[in-house]
């Protein structure tokens, strides 16, 4: 990982942190300012110390600028600027490994999901829960399409998977440390937090609230990158589709013998088969059937490969007040030292 690292005008303060706030930012400068003013009006209220880590997930706005104006005015907002775009789970996964609070609450900075209910997780987190899951009871100023997809991806999850993941939650949620370290130590590529969340086990609880539409901007999640967020989470979660192919490809083979046996005997007894149009019509079914099993085990293959090459999450440009922090993350992740730190 190679690391530029900024300084700060003030030192960031070095007493044990209570919670930390961990927020995905992707071109969202019209939202930022006032995602930053709800967060902190609702943590200071607890009057215990807090940080908001920030992750620039490579913003092509003005973003960043945005972050280090923050920063500079309060140190408690750290900033992990990445070198390129690198997804939203690989950005959540970051912000897990920079955060130092007891609590750490994952929230995306849209405001779709109220900051104020953060005090709600933290009252049950006080209270014995280890994950609390913001459960949406209402999703406001979304289409049906999504609605109808949503539901049906959460149906399908929840059957083919051996992990109870709960229907209509998001990424919002309090996580306790020990949760977070046990997800730190999970660095594989495709993610999907939410799924890794439940797998981890831990007691978990769930608080209902109402999500609001966006504040600002459009939507970072289209139906291209949702489809392969569904993807991510089936492969990552579940073997059905190989045993979907394996078992289909056994009934094939079987439909096949019966059909090679009944074609035989017309063949001998009758004048019912003339031509090739019904073989050829055989041929190009089966021959699509193979591509299509070939593809899904080419999905599986391609996870194995990003699994093997060992490539790091992500890669920090920059760093706004998490430079001893810094130093705890890679030795969690294994890194000796940067090859380049620049102060």
């Amino acid at each position: 990982m190679v690391v530029q690292q900024e300084e700060s005008s003030t030192t960031p303060p070095t007493t044990q942190l209570t919670y930390s706030i961990v927020a995905p930012v992707f071109n969202e400068e019209e939202t930022i300012p006032h995602f930053y003013a709800r967060v902190v009006a609702v943590m200071e209220q607890l009057q215990e110390p807090f940080e908001l880590v920030l992750i620039n997930d490579g913003s092509r706005d003005n973003s960043y600028q945005i972050l280090q104006s923050l920063h500079r005015q309060d140190t408690r907002v750290r900033v992990v600027d990445f070198s390129r775009n690198f997804g939203h789970q690989v950005a959540i996964s970051a912000g897990l490994d920079y955060a130092q609070g007891q609590a750490v609450v994952i929230i995306d900075s849209d405001l779709q999901d109220p900051p104020e209910v953060i005090l709600q997780l933290i009252e049950r987190w006080k209270a014995g829960a280890e994950v609390v899951y913001a459960q949406r009871a209402k999703r406001d100023g979304e289409t049906k399409f999504k609605l109808i997809t949503a539901s049906l991806f959460y149906r399908l999850i929840s059957r083919i998977t051996s992990v109870e993941i709960p229907r209509n939650v998001g990424d919002f949620r309090l996580l306790d440390r020990h949760v977070v370290d046990a997800l730190i130590s999970m660095r594989e590529h495709h993610r999907f937090m939410r799924g890794l969340s439940a797998w981890v086990g831990f007691r978990q609880e769930a608080v209902l609230y109402d999500r609001h539409e966006r504040f600002a901007g459009t939507t970072k999640y289209p139906f291209q990158k949702m489809l392969r967020f569904s993807m991510d989470a089936i492969t990552s979660f579940s073997h059905l589709p190989l045993q979907i192919a394996t078992t289909f490809g056994m009934i094939l083979a079987f439909l096949s013998l019966i059909g090679i046996i009944i074609a035989i005997a017309l063949r001998l007894f009758t004048d019912a088969i003339v031509g090739q149009a019904s073989t050829l019509i055989m041929v190009l079914f089966m021959g699509g059937i193979q591509l299509i099993f070939l593809g899904i085990i080419g999905e599986y293959l391609g996870r194995i490969y990003d699994e093997v090459r060992a490539r790091p999450l992500y890669i920090v440009h920059h760093l706004l007040g998490l430079e001893e922090e810094e130093k705890v993350t890679r030795a969690r992740q294994g890194i000796r030292s940067p090859r380049r730190t620049v102060k």
